[in-house]
């Protein structure tokens, strides 16, 4: 299949499940991720529960070989037995085993995302034996036949009518099915029957405690209690990564799971067994004699599955993954998961932004790279997840070694031609987009001829066959000034510090110099395409006292780290640190237009940088709308700036999502507030356009439905008349295309007129 086709392919199924799932998955996803917001609201200590979480995945990790010889220790010393399977053929095989041994007719099971991983129902059931599944979500599915779209609710992409529909077609009940309740109760009915005639029961683990051999479950429904209430053989199927220290540690776990996952302070059920378990097991043939009188002797086989988690163990990129608890957090905080589900983000088994390392550590990169370039490295997902793991960079990671992977027979002479640091296999349309620094460079020198050609119909189509660039998306405009050109052009750094110090002057200050230097970093879009918003940076800043240099510098590298170019983007970064080291040298603050280039020294730069290089100019670096307001707030005079003009101080604000991140999108809202402009901020975290992910065909239609949310928030009546402003560059590309009225950054608003 030809890239171009596989793109079409792509765009096409992300076409159906918009269609077909779309809504349920806004819907439920959306609205665990509220409810997680909401509900960590109300924890004191959320951070630093977070903290103690994640030091405690870690030691279990660092100690897992350990842990497990304890925790086979204190199973047998219980009464149980553990297996250790090296994969899921050995795990079945065991599984099979046992229920051969019991002469087992049925097996229950409650919900195990370890059992869909190693597809132990396929395995039973090839041996004759009736697997069912007793978790309501997963019971619906198996019903259907479909696979999870969703790690914690498996059938969150289903609707009610479809599962009425389901349920009626399927057994055909003296009264068609219809409301919640009634499905609810129907399927209680069905499914107590089955559970009543079952000889083993079959659970996943939460986490597993090596001390005490305690396995925790978290569940919304009490199916794995009744599960395990009504046979005497318990198998529990997990992940090596599952076992923890200690039974003391998994508060902190309890505390955070439901939260992350669902929004829930805590989830319906909380079981903690210590199989083998001593009470009686219901006989439901024998109803007259006492549940006390029955019979006790059960077994327990705890079945700990590998299956790549060894290997990943000592990948010090994949490695993180293991401390994952399987919360959904990054799933449903992911705007692009919220459109389309697991079944186009996510792998054989696991779905969201952290199912690229499971996919990769356990069925390889070729099926990582099936829905790896969802993840648009946004990183909201990082401080969603109650573990802290860095998701954008695995799945950064993993598109490297993709990319990587690629070897043709001319990739040398590739190499050779290109302007990055990648080997010859790389995507001809990642390598375009992660040097969009080459494109810019020669895009704003033959300005405006080359934005006249680029927009040829017959240049269009060329883009849209070779690099998968949508023709619905309107391309940049490079500027023949550059940002720099222009700086140099009004006397550069020497009359800046002129500027920067007259106007206080005339304002009566007794002003000697700058209040401040800083560098103004010229990111690719605001040197080349977005040249105003620079223009405005430097006069808001002459404004309040701060001498402000443009030097001429790298791009931050996010270009080609969004393509997953790691090379590349660990070279531009040295260069940047280079060529801003000097300026720190002499006392400069760095002030980034754009935020995701601040995220990339704040947060990636921390994995592509020495310690205190990253450190130096992480501390040093600061938001433009930041750093006004730091201005302001230490004494800097408000009346430099400009204020609304009458019947124009209405605003309505959407941030960035890095900015979001960072914890800096209220410095936008406290500067504009203080000049007089009525701010209306929307609450819709992605605007979807992502960078290059919007300008791809295959996401196009993704990145408008992601955007839709906040193009119906600024159209309603108390919106619709407002000033449209927006943080960052891809966020005022895509206002623009969703929206009949143009957009503006920030510090445009405030700047001095020209």
């Amino acid at each position: 299949m030809s890239k171009g086709d596989s793109r079409e392919a792509k765009a096409s199924h992300i076409r159906q499940l918009l269609e077909t799932e779309g809504d349920a998955v806004a819907r439920n996803t959306r609205g665990f991720n509220a409810g997680r917001y909401d509900s960590v609201s109300r924890l004191d200590d959320y951070e630093e529960l977070k903290q103690e979480a994640r030091a405690i995945k870690e030691d279990a990790i660092e100690r897992l070989p350990e842990l497990i010889d304890e925790l086979r220790d204190t199973v047998e010393e219980n009464g149980g037995t553990l297996y250790l399977a090296e994969d899921a053929e050995d795990a079945n095989r065991y599984v099979s085993e046992v229920c051969d041994e019991r002469d087992a007719e049925r097996v229950v099971k409650s919900k195990s995302m370890t059992s869909e991983e190693i597809d132990v129902n396929e395995a039973l059931e090839a041996e004759g034996v009736d697997v069912v599944e007793t978790d309501l979500g997963e019971w619906v599915l198996q019903v259907a036949a479909e696979a999870p779209s969703h790690i914690v609710a498996p059938a969150l992409h289903k609707s009610r009518e479809g599962i009425a529909d389901l349920f009626n077609e399927t057994f055909e009940p003296e009264e068609p099915l219809e409301t919640a309740q009634e499905l609810t109760m129907f399927a209680r009915e069905h499914l107590g029957t089955l559970i009543e005639d079952a000889d083993v029961g079959m659970t996943g683990a939460n986490f597993i405690t090596a001390d005490t051999g305690t396995v925790a479950l978290v569940t919304s429904e009490g199916n794995a209690r009744k599960s395990l209430a009504a046979t005497d053989t318990h198998v529990a199927v997990a992940g090596v990564e599952k076992v923890i220290p200690t039974v003391e540690d998994l508060q902190p776990f309890v505390e955070l799971i439901g939260r992350s996952g669902t929004g829930q302070d805590i989830t319906s059920y909380v079981s903690l067994l210590t199989p083998p378990m001593d009470s009686p097991t219901v006989d439901f043939d024998d109803p007259d004699t006492p549940v006390t009188e029955a019979e006790t002797d059960r077994e327990f086989h705890l079945v700990l599955i590998d299956n790549g988690r060894m290997e990943m163990r000592e990948d010090e990129h994949l490695e993180e993954t293991l401390y994952c608890i399987r919360c959904s957090a990054c799933s449903n905080s992911c705007a692009n998961f919220q459109s389309v589900g697991g079944h186009a983000f996510g792998g054989e088994t696991y779905s969201g932004g952290i199912a690229t390392g499971w996919e990769a550590g356990i069925e390889g990169l070729d099926t990582a790279s099936e829905f790896n370039d969802l993840c648009t490295g946004c990183s909201r997902c990082v401080n969603a997840c109650p573990v802290g793991i860095d998701i954008p960079w695995i799945n950064t990671v993993v598109r490297d070694r993709i990319n990587r992977g690629e070897s043709r027979e001319l990739d040398w002479l590739v190499e050779g031609l290109t302007p990055d640091e990648e080997s010859g296999g790389v995507d001809l349309q990642k390598r375009f987009f992660g040097n969009f620094r080459t494109a810019a460079t020669v895009g704003s020198a033959l300005a405006p001829v080359s934005n006249w050609a680029a927009n040829l119909g017959v240049a269009r189509t060329v883009m849209a066959k070779t690099l998968g660039i949508d023709e619905r998306r309107d391309l940049p405009e490079f500027r023949r000034e550059t940002l720099k050109k222009w700086f140099e052009k009004r006397g550069g750094a020497d009359a800046s510090e002129k500027r920067a110090t007259t106007p206080r002057a005339e304002r009566g200050s007794a002003a000697d110099g700058p209040v401040r230097r800083a560098v103004l970093y010229p990111d690719l879009y605001t040197n080349h395409v977005q040249v105003e918003r620079g223009k405005a940076a430097v006069r808001a800043l002459e404004a309040l006292g701060v001498a402000v240099v443009v030097p001429d510098v790298a791009p931050s590298g996010r270009a080609p780290l969004s393509q997953g170019m790691i090379a590349t983007a660990k070279k531009q970064a040295r260069e940047v640190s280079d060529g801003l080291g000097a300026y720190l040298d002499d006392g400069f603050d760095v002030v980034v237009v754009e935020p995701s280039d601040l995220a990339m020294f704040d947060r990636e730069y921390e994995r592509l940088l020495p310690a205190a290089s990253q450190r130096r100019l992480s501390e040093r670096s600061y938001e433009v709308m930041e750093y006004v307001f730091g201005l302001l707030e230490n004494g800097a005079d408000a009346d430099a700036l400009s204020s609304p003009d009458p019947g124009k101080a209405d605003v309505a604000y959407h941030s960035h999502c890095q900015q979001r991140t960072l914890g800096l999108e209220g410095h936008t809202e406290a500067v504009l507030e203080r000049l007089g402009y009525d701010v209306l901020t929307s609450d819709v975290e992605c605007c979807g356009m992502a960078g290059s992910f919007g300008y791809k065909s295959e996401y196009y239609e993704l990145s408008m439905d992601v955007g839709d949310e906040l193009r119906r928030q600024f159209e309603t009546e108390e919106a619709r008349d407002r000033t449209v402003v927006a943080s960052g560059t891809s966020c005022l590309d895509q206002l623009d295309s969703l929206l009949r009225r143009p957009s503006r950054h920030p510090v445009e608003l405030v700047a001095p007129r020209p």
